[in-house]
């Protein structure tokens, strides 16, 4: 492969943007492929693997590098001589990789590859918390997991097609597809593209959504006419899915504290021709309590670590803190107590996180049982999903019902 200057440029004031400004590696590609609408798709590919890789690998290629944040332009450039040597792509003559110690740097990698933290390339408190909290075995072969590309998932929006119909459009837009045994909604890319920029996108087909994502809204047991609250709806994907499972019948509110990824809803709402979903903004806690006693289901998908998807954002161990995960803990069973008061008697309610961490997920639901709110609950199932055993991303639910005479 040969190194193109401006494309090389463009990774380095990415990753400047990502480590040293503290910019989301996801807004920080997007703006990065608007620079020149003369690049192909291959260039484009080049900027978002290559920025993505040096992320996930940050740790690893600082220590080999010797480098330390936050990083000078250099310091970036040696980090991307790192990546380029271990991927066994020559480097050019210039400047910024004048004296690159190529062995050296092979030997180092060789070195540092016995040991997990280095060669995940985690913090150290991340990698303590994991193997605490899953185990040593499941926890190596989960966050070595977790640094692969994550594979692009859609979900069929059978509000306007079916699976079938949807592959072969997408073939007619020179994209393949396959269908995923066990997730009846989803269709995995046999090699990426930009999906967005298709016809069948625009016209509402189909949501980007990890297969694991998908089990949530199936979990719920929703049917046409209910009256569902997805209560930390976000940008709306599960809501979007659980509006399709409902025919468009029945009423689906989307609620949550932050009012700009409900009109980001609103948009893909219109997209996939939904119009049974109201959005409500949680400002106070009057929102929640006039609902109380009338969902037939309630769908927590609950603010969380994130653990279970550093395949999709791997910048986010850089800016986790064990502090967070201390607090969202506490969040998550607060969210659990009050909002639980949403679901009439004989409904029911799943709490889900992308999170692969016992502590908030099962022994959230165990804790939530024995509270006097979740005494009106009967615990039904759960579903562990681990990325190393599925192939997708790592996700906890649970399904409780709550009893009649509550």
């Amino acid at each position: 492969m040969r190194l193109h200057r401006n494309l090389c440029f463009a990774v380095i004031d990415g990753l400047h943007l990502i480590f040293n400004e503290g910019e989301y590696a996801d807004k920080v590609i997007q703006q990065l492929l608007k620079r020149d609408k003369r690049w192909g798709s291959r260039d484009r590919s080049f900027i978002a693997e290559t920025v993505y890789s040096i992320v996930r690998y940050k740790r690893l290629y600082s220590e080999i590098a010797n480098v330390k944040a936050p990083f000078t332009r250099d310091d970036l450039w040696r980090l991307f001589a790192v990546w380029a040597t271990l991927k066994g792509i020559r480097l050019p003559d210039w400047k910024y990789f004048i004296d690159t110690p190529t062995r050296k740097i092979k030997g180092r990698f060789d070195e540092l590859s016995k040991i997990r933290k280095f060669r995940e390339s985690i913090p150290d408190w991340i990698d303590e918390l994991g193997v605490k909290e899953i185990g040593e075995s499941e926890w190596t072969k989960e966050i070595t997991k977790q640094n692969e590309q994550a594979d692009v998932i859609l979900r069929v929006n059978t509000l306007k097609t079916n699976k079938k119909d949807l592959r072969l459009k997408l073939q007619s837009e020179d994209i393949e597809t396959e269908f995923l045994s066990d997730y009846p909604s989803a269709l995995r890319l046999t090699e990426r593209a930009n999906v967005f920029k298709t016809e069948a996108f625009k016209n509402g087909w189909f949501e980007v959504q990890d297969a694991s994502s998908q089990l949530v809204a199936d979990l719920l047991d929703v049917q046409p006419g209910m009256k569902v609250v997805d209560s930390c709806a976000g940008a709306g994907g599960k809501t979007l899915h659980l509006a399709s499972l409902m025919q468009n019948k029945g009423q689906i509110i989307a609620m949550d504290i932050y009012e700009s990824k409900l009109k980001k809803l609103k948009v893909r709402a219109r997209r996939n021709g939904v119009h049974n979903i109201d959005m409500k903004v949680i400002d106070s806690t009057k929102p929640i309590k006039k609902l109380y006693g009338k969902a037939d289901r309630l769908l927590i998908d609950a603010p969380c670590s994130g653990l279970g998807v550093l395949r999709r954002n791997p910048d986010a161990k850089w800016k986790l803190q064990p502090e967070f995960v201390e607090n969202i803990i506490k969040t998550q069973f607060e969210i659990l107590e009050q909002y639980s008061k949403m679901v009439k008697p004989g409904g029911k309610m799943v709490y889900a996180t992308c999170s692969i961490l016992p502590s908030e997920n099962q022994k959230q639901v165990d804790k939530f049982l024995t509270s006097e709110a979740g005494k009106a609950f009967t615990f039904v199932k759960e579903k562990k999903v681990l990325a190393h055993k599925s192939g997708f991303d790592g996700f906890y639910m649970a399904l409780l019902e709550k009893n009649k005479d509550n």
